[in-house]
């Protein structure tokens, strides 16, 4: 009983902690992946994740100003995986 809500307590605290501060490594993270994807010709052979991987960053960059940070790291790693997936679909046309 005492360890749940330790955890509890826990959680809490690291779920604030996130809330509180800009998500810096998220966003750098998902630069370097919408970097990596466009660099491998993403906009021509995966069209459709990298246009989203740069809303989610775009929209991620406007909840930093706005203060809204557990949104925008929510959006920062869509970016990301975004960007992996168009990285994935580029890789994939490659070997084809």
């Amino acid at each position: 009983m005492i360890n749940a809500r330790i955890l509890i307590v826990a959680l809490i605290l690291l779920l604030s902690a996130c809330a509180t501060e800009p998500p810096v490594q998220m966003m750098s993270d998902a630069r370097q992946a919408i970097a990596a994807a466009e660099e491998a010709d993403a906009p021509r052979l995966a069209p459709v994740p990298i246009a989203e991987a740069r809303r989610y960053i775009a929209l991620a960059e406007t909840q930093i100003r706005n203060g809204n940070f557990s949104y925008a790291w929510q959006n920062a790693q869509r970016a990301k995986n975004s960007a992996v997936a168009a990285l994935n679909a580029v890789k994939t046309d490659s070997s084809n």
